[in-house]
């Protein structure tokens, strides 16, 4: 959906028995600009056995989604990750996703 759009993710178990996500995407427009223009862009997690989950709204250094089109996001999660993708939605805090997959993991 975003063509231009590259990103990368890591994650790895701590000492705590959590999942540390290091995700850091480039060239993802800001979600008004999209087709059908959203407020914000959401990273989620398909796990083995919790299903999918909300990871965080992803945010840029200087406000959400700078001109250098630059956005990290470092979250932790209890559940062990299998896959990432992320939606352009109109509001953070929700349980599932409702907008359209702009970005996924392989």
């Amino acid at each position: 959906m975003v063509p231009a759009a590259e990103g990368s993710v890591k994650y790895k178990k701590d000492k705590n028995d959590n999942y540390a996500i290091n995700l850091s995407i480039k060239h993802l427009s800001a979600p008004e600009r999209l087709v059908e223009s959203r407020n914000t862009y959401v990273l989620w997690a398909n796990t083995e056995n919790n299903g999918i989950k909300n990871l965080g709204q992803l945010k840029s250094s200087s406000g959400l989604f700078s001109k250098a089109l630059k956005s990290e996001l470092k979250t932790a999660t209890p559940f062990e990750p299998k896959s990432f993708f992320i939606t352009a939605e109109n509001k953070a805090d929700i349980s599932y996703p409702d907008g359209q997959v702009v970005l996924k993991t392989k």
